[in-house]
């Protein structure tokens, strides 16, 4: 795979189209690795100059701010501004919706302004301008439903971009009943995810995994990490593993014929 650093684009005196914001879950989550690998697969194929920052790349802080520690957030946030504004990047794509909201909307405060993409952003734009093709019908027939994630969705009003993207595959998307504005949470967000949950009757993950079963699908589909790991974990409770497969939208395109 092709994939280059700033630091290699810098030596040639080159600036990239975007840079792509991999994440901790996409660098070290085995499973989340799959969608960075199928991310940059189309980001090759539709030709686009990429570069990712590799090892000078730090956690957002993200989890540190959702856990209450603001000064460990503001420590991560300024050294990786720094990286940033040092390489003078202008755009960044990144596979998850906590970095995305993170980068977008507390970066500017601390002086890191960018234009930040989630990745369905970015390929429906490149599918719209005519750079990434799709005509293979690998899904025709199957029944998708997407969930959406909470940073993307409720918190910053994208809502379309998947959805579009997700037309594309020729499937049917079929919506659960809570969508969109109602769409309830995976159960991983705000820090959730590294904490057991507190007594009830149901953890969240398999209450949000109900929705999903409710529209008979084929195809779970997700726009984020950790989204994908609480609705795989549901479908394995609900030992539906066998018949129902969690996929991000980066792999639904990428494993379409035409790629």
């Amino acid at each position: 795979m092709t994939v280059k650093t700033m630091a290699e684009f810098m030596a040639e005196g080159k600036q990239p189209e975007i840079l792509f914001w991999v994440g901790s879950a996409g660098s070290y989550d085995d499973r989340a690795k799959k969608i960075t690998k199928a991310f940059v697969k189309i980001l090759n194929k539709a030709n686009v100059d990429f570069a990712v920052l590799g090892t000078e790349e730090s956690n957002t802080g993200d989890v540190a701010k959702r856990a209450g520690n603001e000064f460990l957030f503001q420590m991560q946030a300024l050294m990786n501004i720094e990286v940033l504004n040092a390489y003078e990047v202008k755009k960044i794509v990144t596979c998850d919706p906590h970095s995305y909201n993170c980068l977008k909307n507390e970066y500017p405060s601390l002086g890191g302004n960018y234009n930040v993409l989630h990745h369905t952003q970015f390929i429906q734009q490149l599918i719209k301008e005519g750079r990434l093709t799709l005509q293979g019908n690998l899904y025709k027939g199957k029944r998708i439903t997407f969930h959406d994630p909470c940073y993307l969705g409720r918190a910053n009003n994208e809502f379309d971009a998947p959805r579009q993207v997700l037309k594309n595959t020729n499937a049917e998307i079929i919506e659960m009943k809570r969508h969109k504005q109602t769409a309830l949470c995976c159960g991983a967000g705000g820090a959730q995810m590294f904490k057991e949950p507190e007594k009830g009757d149901k953890d969240i993950n398999v209450l949000r995994t109900e929705d999903a079963l409710e529209t008979k699908p084929n195809i779970i589909a997700t726009g984020c990490p950790y989204c994908n790991t609480m609705m795989t974990d549901g479908v394995k409770a609900k030992e539906k593993e066998a018949e129902i497969s969690v996929l991000d939208i980066a792999e639904l395109i990428a494993n379409s014929e035409e790629l």
